[in-house]
């Protein structure tokens, strides 16, 4: 992998009645990464070592995922949010700058419009602010079509019966079939993948995400008020998504009062820190560094 890994600690942390666990590695100010659906924390290792360098990285398996607890509910994005301010309480600190990539990112969105004074700085990597996701679901026929899995996943028990008879497949058919830039997933980081996610419990876990997403009342409040971002965001986005349609990063400027940037990456797909590492790393560096971002849409 890197010289870096030796460095890297494995820790488990409590956090609201749960147990994560993490990796960690550097000293600094905090800086916590999120994975998505259907990862863990290996999806974030091209930028452990390199943000290590000047922060103290921790990255969770969020609730559910890999060596994480996995309690059968609590997949909502109140008690999800509550799991990472925990986390960073139980790290030591008050503020944490906040790095989220597909469902991570869902998760920190929220964190940054209901608890912005825990943030110091929001990024999110290919990630659909979750009022806007909802939007798009109930009327743009283009993203019902890219996300007709989460419409699947709605029914109990049936998705992860069946992912988990073809799990090989279904795991090369996600991550290097969606991919834009292919060599970002070898046979053996895939097959990591396919590991983490035949762990008792990790397939009901992950798609219950999606089940309390589109659950009646959390989408009746997902239908309230905005509360706009106030923090300084960065966003990040591979210009060929798969999964996320393009018009999610539209008006994005219109929720977030704080300084904020979009970068569009072309030629790259959803899984944005493992397909074009060099330029996320780039980015989210000149972002957490500098005490000053402007506002600017590249």
């Amino acid at each position: 992998m890197n010289s870096f890994d030796s460095e890297q600690q494995h820790i488990f942390v409590e956090t609201n009645n749960i147990r994560l666990h993490c990796v960690s590695q550097g000293e600094g100010e905090l800086v916590l990464l999120l994975h998505g659906f259907p990862e863990f924390w290996y999806s974030w290792r091209h930028q452990i070592p390199a943000l290590a360098r000047h922060f103290k990285v921790v990255v969770p398996d969020l609730r559910g995922y890999n060596d994480s607890d996995k309690p059968e509910s609590g997949y909502d994005l109140d008690t999800l949010s509550a799991d990472i301010r925990g986390l960073i309480a139980s790290l030591g600190y008050t503020k944490a700058h906040v790095v989220g990539h597909d469902w991570g990112g869902v998760i920190a969105w929220h964190l940054a419009q209901k608890f912005p004074e825990q943030l110091n700085r929001l990024a999110i990597l290919n990630a659909p602010h979750p009022q806007r996701f909802v939007q798009e679901m109930a009327s743009n026929l283009d993203q019902i079509r890219r996300s007709w899995y989460v419409l699947a996943f709605q029914v109990p028990g049936i998705p992860e019966w069946l992912i988990r008879q073809n799990l090989k497949d279904f795991v090369h058919n996600v991550f290097q079939g969606q991919a834009v830039r292919k060599g970002a997933f070898s046979a053996e980081e895939t097959k990591i993948y396919q590991t983490a996610l035949e762990k008792p419990g990790v397939l009901a876990a992950a798609i219950n995400y999606y089940r309390q997403m589109f659950h009646p009342q959390r989408l009746w409040n997902l239908g309230q008020k905005l509360e706009p971002v106030t923090v300084p965001t960065l966003v990040l986005w591979g210009e060929e998504d798969a999964f996320l349609s393009h018009k999610l990063v539209e008006g994005l400027d219109r929720l977030i009062t704080a300084p904020f940037k979009l970068k569009l990456v072309p030629n790259c797909g959803h899984w944005i820190q493992q397909e074009a590492p060099q330029t996320v790393n780039r980015e989210l560096l000149s972002f957490l560094r500098n005490s000053s971002p402007s506002l600017a849409v590249a």
